[in-house]
């Protein structure tokens, strides 16, 4: 596995990237890889089949300027920007077919980021379907999308993030887990208190990355992907 590198800023450039690699390993144009990446400054981005106007509060979004985007994976909204990790990883399906097992992959994935996690906090726990908590406190959400031969999983992990921002850009959410207890967000996210430097290198260890590689390749099917879906307010706003 490698790491892919860039230097977006643009947070409908990482959203182009994280399909584009899903796309270019299908196509056999890369392998099995993983990144890192945090937005500059606060934006929004819900999932594939959200609702916008029951997860996000989008009268507060216009006033502070906050972007309001679509990914292409499911689950629910995430607010994103600065103290606020991102991660995905691109795994192939073709060594092994469970992994197209929803439960499966989820196992698969978060019991490596949670080992990560865990060597710097080791009260870290997972949660509901795809959470990670600390203190009884959301500290990660995470979503999937599966193509043909290939697993997009990536990821948010909470530890400096501005999170009056956060609650103040989302509804309250209509689905929650049970651990949740009817909490506000603001209740109910923490910050984990950890070097995001050092997790990452020990998610790389977790996932056996063995190089890195920028991705410049990808450059053409990122912006036909930005012309497509990503640049388009049809698509963000489509629900």
């Amino acid at each position: 596995m490698q790491q892919i590198t860039d230097n977006f800023s643009d947070p409908a450039d990482h959203l182009a990237l994280d399909e584009a690699l899903l796309l270019a390993a299908d196509d056999g144009e890369i392998g099995e890889c993983i990144r890192f990446w945090e937005f500059s400054a606060p934006a929004v981005v819900a999932g594939r089949s959200t609702r916008i106007a029951d997860e996000i509060n989008l009268p507060f979004c216009k006033t502070h300027a906050i972007p309001v985007l679509r990914r292409c994976s499911g689950g629910a909204t995430v607010v994103g920007g600065p103290g606020c990790l991102m991660y995905s990883v691109v795994l192939s399906l073709d060594g092994d077919d469970s992994l197209r097992k929803i439960d499966i992959a989820h196992k698969f994935v978060m019991s490596r980021i949670l080992a990560a996690l865990q060597s710097q906090v080791i009260e870290t726990e997972w949660k509901g379907i795809c959470d990670l908590t600390w203190k009884n406190r959301k500290c990660s959400g995470n979503s999937l999308k599966i193509s043909r031969n290939h697993l997009l999983y990536h990821g948010t992990i909470l530890h400096g993030m501005d999170l009056d921002t956060m609650a103040c850009a989302l509804q309250f959410a209509p689905r929650q887990p049970d651990y949740r207890a009817g909490r506000n967000h603001r209740d109910f996210v923490t910050n984990l208190p950890i070097d995001a430097i050092q997790f990452s290198e020990d998610v790389k260890t977790e996932f056996r990355v063995t190089g890195t590689a920028d991705c410049e390749c990808l450059k053409p099917r990122i912006g036909l992907l930005r012309q497509q879906r990503y640049d388009d307010p049809k698509w963000h706003f489509r629900h």
